[in-house]
């Protein structure tokens, strides 16, 4: 009979198992992983993981939740830290690239992989909704300063797709290391150019 669980055991063996997904899913693809694949690196027996999860897919959703979460809070802090407008915009850029290149895997996993149910997982849904607001917040304070007109969420998502774009080429090799910093910022400032309200 297996052992009663405390909520502890529960969320050390999730993150364990977290980990090693991580890594396994955005090496190799979460088609090609096995749940067998996953318990043979933890050295656990490969009914282990569906004491915690329901199934690889949840595994998964988890695994991309967290990752967004953890990209929200990085972008969060760098606005809090800053003061005016304009520095808010340059932490959270300057964060956005951090994590990014800090956390390849993680990165991978939460833009290159498109789960078709995640509505399933209320937890995804909500991670990713976070990190929406991230970069729809710093927009907002612009707005508020005058130095930019517009709707805050459809800015937001240009400047998002402008920071991905460098991003994945620096991750794919297609620019130098250290490049995709530079290239963003320069992608924001002609941006913001031309969304400055007309005087």
């Amino acid at each position: 009979m297996p052992r009663v669980l405390s909520e502890t055991d529960v969320a050390e063996f999730r993150e364990r198992l977290c980990a090693v997904a991580e890594r396994l899913f955005a090496e190799r693809g979460p088609e090609a992983v096995t749940m067998r694949q996953l318990t043979a690196e933890l050295g656990v027996s490969p009914m282990t993981p569906y004491r915690y999860f329901e199934d690889k897919d949840e595994i998964l959703a988890t695994v991309r939740a967290n990752g967004f979460n953890r990209f929200a809070e990085e972008l969060e802090k760098a606005r809090d830290r800053a003061a005016g407008a304009r520095a808010k915009g340059a932490a959270v850029a300057e964060a956005y690239v951090d994590f990014a290149l800090a956390h390849p895997h993680t990165y991978k996993l939460m833009f290159d992989v498109n789960q078709p149910d995640s509505d399933r997982y209320p937890e995804l849904v909500a991670a990713v909704a976070r990190s929406r607001a991230t970069m729809t917040a710093w927009i907002g304070d612009q707005i508020a300063e005058g130095l930019m007109s517009g709707d805050p969420a459809e800015l937001g998502a240009m400047f998002w797709a402008a920071s991905h774009g460098a991003v994945v080429l620096e991750l794919a090799g297609k620019l130098p290391p250290g490049a995709a910093k530079t290239l963003q910022h320069k992608l924001a400032q002609t941006l913001a150019k031309g969304l400055r309200p007309e005087s």
